[in-house]
């Protein structure tokens, strides 16, 4: 058994950006590791040059999400457009126009529950309950992955004791979904490569690794 954070993301607009550069912004379908890690940086008031606190907290923390069905509806992505001053379009290429039209993506209509917890392997991490705290009395305002994306929820929903982070979920926060956790629960999950580990000390870089895939277990047993 294991303690697990349940957190609530839910707004009327979301963004959880991959890598890619200025001129097109898409946003991923769930909630990203870079991203999650960025909200609890807030919630815990870390700073963007802190960067010893920064690998602290990715260190030790791993992540669980379940797309929540609610309601019968079904996110859809709405595209904006921004004007960006010195922008970079293309690898290598820097401040290439002095102002270009950019196209952003933001999901709409989106619901995640989250499971945290830490690990017994990084004993200089953030503990369970210091995140816990941080996001019921946040330094920073946590929001949806941009300013633009307040949080219509609260975003503490629970502390579970539980076997697995499915679950947790099935304990504090029930519904359905597909679940997406960044270890394997079950060892029949699909396996999703995607680049959203943030390499600390080289700034906006990301590296490559596995989502373990549940699509619509509701206990992953």
């Amino acid at each position: 058994m294991q303690d697990y954070l349940i957190l609530q993301l839910a707004g009327p607009m979301q963004f959880w950006g991959l890598p890619t550069f200025e001129g097109i912004r898409p946003c991923a379908p769930f909630p990203t590791r870079s991203g999650l890690l960025g909200l609890l940086g807030a919630c815990l008031g870390i700073k963007r040059n802190q960067s010893s606190l920064l690998q602290k907290l990715a260190g030790g923390t791993r992540f669980a999400v379940r797309c929540d069905d609610h309601l019968g509806f079904k996110p859809v992505m709405l595209t904006d457009f921004h004007t960006v001053k010195e922008a970079r379009e293309q690898h290598g290429g820097l401040n290439m126009h002095d102002t270009i039209i950019t196209q952003r993506d933001y999901l709409c209509d989106a619901s995640f529950s989250v499971a945290v917890w830490t690990t017994s392997a990084e004993r200089e991490g953030y503990t369970l309950r210091q995140l816990s705290e941080a996001v019921i009395r946040p330094v920073y305002t946590p929001y949806l992955g941009r300013r633009s994306c307040p949080l219509s929820k609260p975003l503490f929903r629970a502390v579970q004791q539980a076997a697995d982070p499915c679950a947790a979920f099935d304990l504090a926060a029930p519904g359905s979904g597909a679940v997406y956790s960044e270890e394997p629960l079950t060892g029949k999950e699909r396996r999703l490569s995607v680049r959203d580990e943030p390499l600390i000390h080289l700034p906006r870089q990301f590296g490559r690794r596995n989502w373990y895939v549940i699509q619509g277990d509701k206990t992953c047993s």
